[in-house]
């Protein structure tokens, strides 16, 4: 591995670094991302009978809005529970960007990887170039320097698109996938309003 990089030259570098930071981020956003831990099954429910047995108090208020970024938005909407439908529902609206906002945390950075890896991969190759065509004299070029240009331009733009390829499927599949819980958060918040205002009865 060390003989790669050597052969790929200092343009690897920042290669190096940007897929470290890539990998970081995609194992912390698929262990965030997971849907038990977003949007829990069978919390609406659990809420809605408790709502109608004890009707809302702080504590359960409290308990809903740590349980999940699903129970962040509900419990908003608990908060608002003797104030108008509109009300109500401007204020798990609200909470629904913050949850949202967190939800996409670290995306932007790893969309950047992705779009940006393959133009470093492109300056290492351009890089290599100068080698080569700097090996090149009055007397003849110099083999040693021809296989070391080669070698920069061929391995960062390799590892270039190495780095965007993954980064850049992960970045569409966490995207999808936070588009699918906001989805199912509204569909959910909706129910509760429903439900509290006496249009819905399970």
């Amino acid at each position: 591995m060390f003989a790669i990089i050597e052969a790929a030259g200092w343009p690897i570098w920042p290669l190096l670094f940007a897929s470290v930071i890539a990998v970081a981020l995609i194992i912390e956003r698929s262990i965030t991302l997971r849907r038990a831990k977003i949007v829990p099954p069978g919390l609406l429910e659990k809420i809605v009978a408790e709502y109608r047995q004890k009707g809302v108090t702080g504590d359960m208020v409290n308990r809903v809005a740590a349980h999940s970024p699903l129970g962040r938005v509900l419990a908003a909407g608990l908060r608002s529970v003797k104030s108008p439908r509109e009300v109500m529902k401007e204020s798990i609206e609200e909470a629904g960007r913050a949850v949202v906002h967190d939800m996409e945390r670290f995306l932007t950075t790893l969309g950047t990887i992705a779009s940006i890896s393959p133009l470093m991969g492109l300056f290492g190759t351009i890089v290599g170039m100068i080698e080569i065509f700097g090996s090149q004299g009055p007397s003849g070029g110099s083999p040693q320097q021809l296989a070391h240009g080669i070698s920069i331009a061929l391995y960062n733009t390799g590892f270039g698109l190495m780095i965007a390829i993954p980064s850049m499927i992960f970045w569409r599949h966490f995207r999808a996938l936070v588009n699918a819980f906001v989805i199912d958060m509204e569909q959910q918040a909706v129910k509760l309003v429903e439900v509290v205002h006496g249009e819905r009865r399970n």
